[in-house]
């Protein structure tokens, strides 16, 4: 199994290809909230602002490596249009993680850095399940 996981090659199994994404959210969280950082506390942009524009920037990060990686059926033969359903199911994702933050930050009274990391956890669920369903499985290719 473990070899599985570190792999080189995509895997067809739903359990390696989650815990793959998880990897994968992983390294585009790092790239989100690191921009998060600098774009709030260093360059001083308004929080929400910040947390859009690195929520994109880990969103490509995350479909160069899912697609490379993770996932062994391309639906979509297009790499544009694959990438353009992934980029709205991304934005649907970038919807839920700012009403998240801005909910915990504006009725909580949750630190920026703390929201994020609660939204990140519920939307690296909806993502995966969305992406899975939409663009990478075979099962509904067939339906």
């Amino acid at each position: 199994m473990f070899s599985k996981l570190l792999g080189k090659k995509h895997s067809s199994d739903g359990l390696v290809q989650f815990i793959r994404y998880v990897f994968v959210g992983g390294a585009a969280f790092v790239v989100d909230f690191g921009a998060l950082y600098l774009l709030a506390h260093v360059i001083g942009l308004h929080y929400l602002t910040a947390a859009c524009l690195s929520y994109l920037l880990g969103m490509m990060v995350n479909y160069m490596i899912s697609v490379r990686w993770v996932f062994d059926f391309r639906r979509v033969s297009q790499w544009e249009r694959e990438f353009a359903i992934f980029f709205l199911i991304g934005i649907a994702g970038l919807i839920l993680n700012g009403l998240a933050i801005s909910l915990l930050v504006e009725m909580l009274h949750t630190p920026y850095l703390a929201a994020k990391l609660v939204a990140a956890a519920a939307i690296l669920m909806f993502n995966f399940g969305a992406r899975k369903v939409l663009l990478f499985s075979a099962d509904r290719a067939r339906a």
